[in-house]
């Protein structure tokens, strides 16, 4: 598609455009909407710069993309705010860990998870430090062999919450290969964090499985890297991604704020 009311650059062949020509903190036109839908299903994840947006901004800019819902996590490092759709993503000398650190597809363990997230940075550490990877499960799905794509059709997998956020969070059940709703792509849904086994076959052969997608799924051929800078945003499509925060700047400070949007479907079937 050619873009005619923002500018979108790519980053890497497979994953990643920056968007440009455009101010987040002013109502978007119609044809503003339309081509930045367009360049997040394109791109799988968009990025941001130099945006000083608000609370209302972030908010009214993900709810171009459907209305936004809240996080499952019940024991998670990030904070509520006083608005009960935003939470806060602040590191700093006091952390003992950060949210995200494993490649991970945002709260599979829901029975319909995000369809996307948004995070907003408002203050960055020194030297680069916090990128954030990024990487495409369209690509992923494509690289692997005939067979092995045989192999996946059909199975099904567990998603256990409990395994990041404790008890009382949602365990579900998702396709290993799934199709995203808009595009129609097929794609890799399993991730580090949150599966916990492939049902229906011996626990070892699972394991083993699954560890080899882990692998193959966090290959640099179908991975960005963002480096943030003060008031970027990195908005990413959750159903066709993994990403993956890096934490090698401690003891400064990463912090800001992210807003997810409701997914409108479970995983659809391979």
């Amino acid at each position: 598609m050619s873009y005619k009311h923002i500018s979108v650059t790519p980053l890497s062949p497979h994953i990643g455009a920056e968007i440009g020509n455009i101010d987040l903190t002013r109502p978007l036109t119609d044809e503003q909407v339309a081509e930045l839908k367009q360049a997040f299903l394109e791109s799988q994840v968009i990025f941001f710069r130099d945006q000083k947006i608000s609370f209302d901004d972030q908010i009214r800019v993900a709810s171009y993309f459907g209305p936004l819902g809240k996080h499952v996590g019940v024991n998670t490092i990030s904070k509520s705010t006083d608005n009960p759709l935003v939470r806060r993503f602040h590191y700093d000398e006091t952390s003992t860990r950060v949210s995200g650190e494993n490649w991970h597809s945002d709260q599979s363990c829901a029975a319909i998870p995000p369809l996307g997230s948004m995070l907003y940075n408002h203050t960055v550490p020194p030297h680069g430090g916090g990128d954030t990877m990024f990487a495409s499960m369209y690509s992923a799905y494509e690289a692997l062999s005939p067979k092995m794509k045989q192999y996946l059709d059909g199975l099904m997998a567990t998603h256990d919450g409990t395994r990041v956020f404790g008890p009382g969070t949602p365990v579900s059940v998702h396709p290993v290969i799934t199709q995203h709703p808009e595009t129609g792509k097929k794609l890799i849904y399993v991730n580090t964090d949150f599966t916990s086994h492939i049902n229906d076959i011996p626990r070892q052969e699972s394991d083993r499985i699954l560890q080899f997608l882990y692998d193959h799924c966090a290959r640099a051929e179908w991975a960005c890297r963002f480096r943030w800078r003060a008031h970027s945003i990195a908005f990413w499509d959750n159903r066709c991604t993994h990403h993956q925060a890096i934490w090698d700047y401690w003891p400064n400070v990463r912090s800001g704020f992210r807003v997810q949007i409701e997914g409108t479907a479970a995983p659809v079937a391979g």
